[in-house]
């Protein structure tokens, strides 16, 4: 094995709640108005060579106090039956192992317990990173108080597509338009082979196959651009992809405390 074909060992796949919206046409204009939809909101946590790499960090977890949820942002409101603290214990893992961590782009149900992992160095998109820390992260939907604490973490950042471990165990996508520096993650499992976790450059699949913009997407173009770096990964690398928001699909994979090697 070379080390561009290193793999890293297992995922765990985390409940990070979940998103209701009533109109499900805010994620395919035209298509599906007035429709309701309830949208899984996944973290993965990475064993890699002894280390442990987290990919976004779900709901925040005290909205498991709040039966009903709220309303976030965007409209969309997010609800926590499952913390994301408690998975972890049960896997045996405390935040503060966590040693590296990464996130898909800085909306609530991604960033929302970013505060919990102190130690771990964060591996930072730059257009993100000026857009969550600029003058007007609202303007994206942000809500900086879910990660202001970040600042104190150790951050690299960079530009564009990066291989995290510096092995192809684990590569960060830049896929841009959901947002200015949204990102996607390529993961190689050793026995399931790669897999493509998505963030949100399509919100389900047929969104994805479709082509489909959500309407308050950054950037149209480039929106559509990533879906097609995307797909070409897909191919070239012989990947899977997981739809990070597609309860139908997420509902088929094992979810933590077992894991997907």
């Amino acid at each position: 094995m070379t080390d561009m074909q290193a793999t890293v060992d297992k995922i765990f796949i985390l409940d990070g709640g979940v998103a209701e919206v009533e109109d499900g046409s805010i994620y395919s204009p035209g298509i599906n108005v007035g429709v309701p939809m309830t949208l899984s909101c996944n973290a993965y946590l990475i064993r890699h060579r002894g280390g442990w790499l987290l990919w976004d960090t779900g709901t925040q977890d005290d909205l498991v106090t709040e039966p009903e949820g709220r309303i976030v942002a965007h409209g969309i409101r997010g609800v926590v039956r499952n913390t994301v603290a408690s998975q972890l214990r049960e896997i045996g893992v405390t935040p503060d192992e966590v040693g590296t961590i990464a996130i898909s782009h800085a909306h609530f149900d991604h960033v929302g317990n970013c505060r919990l992992f102190r130690n771990a160095r964060w591996i930072a998109q730059k257009a993100e990173y000026d857009a969550m820390f600029g003058p007007r992260p609202e303007d994206f939907g942000y809500l900086p108080e879910l990660y202001a604490t970040m600042r104190q973490n150790a951050v690299e950042l960079v530009e564009g597509d990066h291989d995290v471990f510096g092995d192809g165990a684990v590569r960060l996508i830049f896929t841009p338009g959901h947002t200015l520096g949204h990102s996607s993650l390529l993961v190689r499992l050793p026995e399931s082979g790669p897999v493509l976790l998505s963030g949100d450059v399509a919100h389900n699949r047929e969104n994805f196959r479709l082509r489909r913009v959500p309407v308050f997407n950054a950037d149209h173009e480039a929106t559509i651009a990533s879906m097609e770096k995307v797909d070409a990964l897909l191919r070239s690398d012989k990947a899977t992809l997981w739809v990070n928001h597609d309860t139908g699909q997420s509902e088929t994979l094992p979810h933590a405390p077992k894991w997907i090697a």
